[in-house]
């Protein structure tokens, strides 16, 4: 049974946390809760140095001359491996490039071309929209080819798998409820079938240990602006597993992924391993965003995160519903800390306004339609007195009925 803990008792967590000194590590506002690193991670310190460095330094003063003085062009795969070393992957596997969407159709056409005579894909009927959607697209250029969603065609995504699948594209955390799939087990039950896994990593990536080659993953894609905290929009990854590198095609063939991009030449040859991934030239000053971002990661350890996450979380639930049970909350996350990524989502019928009384009030979160509050424990900023103060403006919202207030029910684009 959850023992309400008093504030003096969780500033004592905070003062044990190893992971509490990189909190200074970033740049966040005074009097703001900030949970909502499953969107939009906060700026670095070192991000906003390196930034300007890349700017008047690299890019206005090095110029063209930048993009081998200042290392631009490998920047991709210099990435890939940092965040390899974050998703279990050895180096060599993994590209930033793109945006999740591409690299999400990237994997899809690749792991068709790697099981021909296979006209299936399956995929959670609750997946993130965008991955639906892309695999729309796949579909729609293979003929023949079929779309199976766990959910709407059968109850559960292993139900789905058989001999006719190319590709299982499924999330490892869910992006609305924080549920966590078991990797290693998907993955066996798809290859037993021989087909192969597409894992969207967005929602994982930074918040808890991913062991992509030990689950022998074929391939993965994800983006670096949630727990990553590599700013708006910046560039995705992807993973393509080293015994698929000699036979995988990607249909994006731009000339970043030519083995010789500078001969010019007429028709396109591949580069060798993840390289051929790669299609048009890369955003370079988001790239250089990134790289200050992932040299926070030097020496973090993942599983010390993992504890910090569900430690969080777990502080997160109990609080909630100790001092906001009367208020219509239903909790929509697993109960279980194992079974979650580092994200609880509640819902209500007013979730909306809900949402926006608390930003009003210094506690960001987000809402996701129809009835989802949506908050993200990123445990190198988050502390345990943030989820403390955080459940103590939501129970004020609550109680007080300041949600209620007209203004709060405008509907803006972006929620």
């Amino acid at each position: 049974m959850f023992q309400v803990p008093d504030l003096a008792a969780v500033n004592v967590m905070d003062s044990a946390d190893p992971l509490r000194a990189l909190r200074h590590e970033f740049s966040l506002p005074e009097g703001i809760v900030y949970l909502d690193g499953n969107s939009l991670g906060p700026a670095s310190h070192s991000v906003l140095a390196d930034l300007e460095s890349a700017a008047r330094k690299e890019w206005a003063e090095g110029l063209i001359r930048s993009w081998n003085g200042a290392g631009w062009f490998t920047l991709p795969l210099t990435l890939g491996d940092c965040i390899g070393r974050l998703v279990g992957a050895a180096p060599g596997q993994t590209a930033v490039c793109d945006t999740t969407s591409i690299n999400i159709y990237k994997a899809l056409h690749a792991a068709m071309v790697l099981r021909p005579g296979r006209p299936v894909i399956v995929a959670e009927g609750d997946s993130f929209p965008t991955d639906l959607y892309v695999a729309e697209g796949v579909v729609s250029t293979h003929n023949g080819a079929s779309l199976r969603l766990e959910g709407v065609d059968a109850p559960t995504i292993e139900e789905l798998i058989d001999d006719q699948v190319a590709a299982v594209l499924v999330n490892h955390v869910n992006y609305r409820t924080g549920a966590l799939r078991d990797m290693t087990a998907l993955t066996r039950r798809a290859h037993e079938a021989g087909a192969l896994t597409v894992w969207d990593l967005c929602h994982s990536a930074g918040a808890l240990p991913v062991e992509l080659d030990k689950a022998e993953a074929d391939l993965a894609v994800g983006c670096t602006y949630k727990y990553l905290n590599g700013g708006p929009g910046a560039p995705a990854f992807i993973y393509v597993a080293q015994r698929h590198h000699a036979q995988a095609q990607q249909p994006l063939s731009g000339w970043w992924g030519h083995a010789r991009p500078f001969a010019f030449e007429q028709s396109f040859s591949g580069a060798e391993g993840i390289a051929k991934f790669q299609c048009g030239t890369q955003p370079i000053l988001s790239l250089r965003a990134l790289k200050a971002a992932l040299d926070i990661w030097d020496g973090v350890d993942m599983e010390l995160v993992r504890q910090k996450s569900i430690a969080l979380t777990d502080l997160f639930i109990g609080l909630v519903e100790a001092r906001c049970s009367a208020f219509g909350l239903t909790l929509e996350s697993p109960r279980e800390g194992h079974r979650r990524g580092s994200q609880v989502a509640f819902a209500h019928q007013n979730a909306y306004e809900i949402m926006q009384a608390l930003i009003f009030c210094g506690v960001i979160g987000d809402f996701r339609a129809p009835s989802t509050l949506r908050f993200g424990f990123s445990p190198l900023y988050i502390g345990f007195a943030d989820v403390w103060h955080a459940v103590e403006v939501l129970e004020e919202v609550l109680r007080t009925g300041l949600w209620k207030e007209a203004r709060f029910a405008h509907r803006t684009m972006v929620t």
